[in-house]
């Protein structure tokens, strides 16, 4: 049972009952993080837009039925997760539709928010930016398990226990995910920190 005074969840409670003006509290809280997660996972800007907004949608038409089972952010990104499984297996049915996911591997990524590079940039800040990109492209190749652990641990923050209810396996299961995901991530980004300015770069 998740602590009683979540404020997410609370606020949760609130839409059950009827206040538009909550939900609004929660849809600006968290549709940049749910489209980045599902961005993450799916790799299509624009399928994360459209995927998110059936986020909140689900949100909506399930307040009637809501209980405070677990923190409202491990329930609104299973809702998320879930929803990006479905896409995965559409895809597989219908692999001519996603022909062009993960062309955009070198463009900049949604999480960072469509922040504008300075055409003027230090070489450092340079160097950080394309290892950012390194990261994320290795990200993008985990297998979606592995992926999605990685994400909700590493941006979201969420615990162990947290992503375990997200994935819906074991907490031991949870803990392998991580871990086999970190080494895959070590093994892919180790030639770009071979040189001194990557290293100095990845340590800055």
């Amino acid at each position: 049972m998740v602590e009683p005074l979540d404020p997410d969840a609370a606020l949760m409670l609130r839409v059950r009952q009827g206040d538009a003006a909550a939900f609004e509290a929660l849809v600006e809280k968290y549709k940049q993080p749910v489209a980045n997660l599902i961005y993450r996972i799916l790799r299509d800007a624009t399928e994360a837009e459209d995927l998110a907004q059936q986020v909140f949608l689900q949100v909506y038409k399930a307040a009637d039925r809501y209980r405070v089972t677990a923190k409202f952010s491990t329930w609104i990104y299973t809702i998320a997760r879930n929803l990006c499984l479905n896409e995965i297996r559409r895809r597989s049915r219908h692999p001519a539709d996603s022909m062009d996911i993960g062309s955009q591997e070198n463009e900049d990524l949604p999480a960072r928010q469509f922040q504008d590079v300075a055409s003027a940039q230090p070489p450092e800040e340079l160097l950080r930016d394309e290892l950012v990109r390194k990261i994320d492209l290795a990200v993008s190749e985990l297998p979606e398990n592995q992926r999605t652990a990685i994400l909700l641990y590493r941006e979201e923050e969420m615990s162990y226990e947290e992503i375990a209810r997200v994935l819906d396996c074991s907490l031991s299961a949870t803990k392998s995910l991580i871990h086999r995901g970190r080494e895959t991530l070590k093994q892919k980004i180790k030639p770009y920190l071979r040189t001194g300015a990557w290293q100095e770069a990845a340590e800055s």
